[in-house]
């Protein structure tokens, strides 16, 4: 884990080498948000639809027996916008698109496209983990917000249907628990979490030897580890901000 770790920070300091350099085309950056955030937005949201009604249903009917059903709409949006919305939505990416990453890094790896990129003197790290990281970082924070604003909607239905608690009861007490601090700390998470998926998924298909059996080995590796690396980091963020 450790020297896993000092292999991320390497790799990432080679890409602030390379986009100082100047060398990452928008295009490619566009090509690979597509592929990372906006192919993963409709499984993103399903899964935030979803939490946001299986909480609602566990709060709802113990609110209303002890009279706070007027803060339903309050507990589901903090507890969707501070861990809900940028947790599951980073594991959903990683699962989807940090396991595509991993896989097509090492599939390069294993039959010598990464060699020939590097006799081309082109340092395969900038051109492969660059537009990757650049792209989740600025895109998986779009993805949170929306999922942000579904998992509140998806509470509201539930609350609604369940208990018969009025929307404007509901959306005054969201609207009253939210802040403006948790909303930066989710998209500061959703921006770490994407980075961070990009950078250990890469970092471990560019590390790939062998066939195609360690291809699957990889790929399977770097969603266990950018899994546990989106939690530490996720701990060391609210430590920061909620704690310390």
């Amino acid at each position: 884990m450790i020297k896993f770790l000092g292999l991320c920070i390497q790799n990432l300091i080679e890409c602030f080498k390379y986009i100082f350099g100047g060398n990452v085309k928008f295009k490619t950056i566009i090509t690979q948000a597509a592929a990372i955030s906006f192919d993963s937005l409709p499984i993103s949201l399903v899964i935030a639809f979803i939490s946001s009604a299986v909480i609602a249903i566990q709060v709802s009917k113990q609110f209303l027996m002890t009279g706070a059903e007027a803060y339903i709409g309050g507990t589901i949006a903090v507890v969707m916008i501070r861990e809900i919305a940028p947790g599951f939505v980073a594991l959903a990416i990683g699962a989807r698109a940090g396991t595509a990453i991993s896989a097509e890094i090492a599939n390069m790896q294993v039959t010598s496209q990464v060699d020939a990129i590097k006799t081309l003197q082109i340092s395969p790290v900038g051109y492969y983990f660059t537009p990757r990281i650049l792209a989740s970082a600025i895109t998986v924070p779009m993805v949170v917000l929306i999922a942000e604003f579904v998992g509140i909607a998806g509470g509201l239905v539930v609350a609604l249907g369940t208990i018969n608690l009025h929307p404007a009861r509901y959306m005054a007490s969201a609207w009253a628990w939210m802040s403006t601090k948790d909303i930066y700390v989710s998209l500061l998470k959703a921006c770490i979490f994407g980075a961070l998926i990009a950078l250990v998924c890469a970092t471990k298909g560019y590390e790939t030897k062998g066939g195609a059996k360690e291809v699957g080995t990889s790929t399977t590796q770097a969603a266990i580890l950018s899994t546990i690396y989106m939690l530490v980091a996720d701990f060391l963020v609210n430590l920061v901000f909620y704690i310390a």
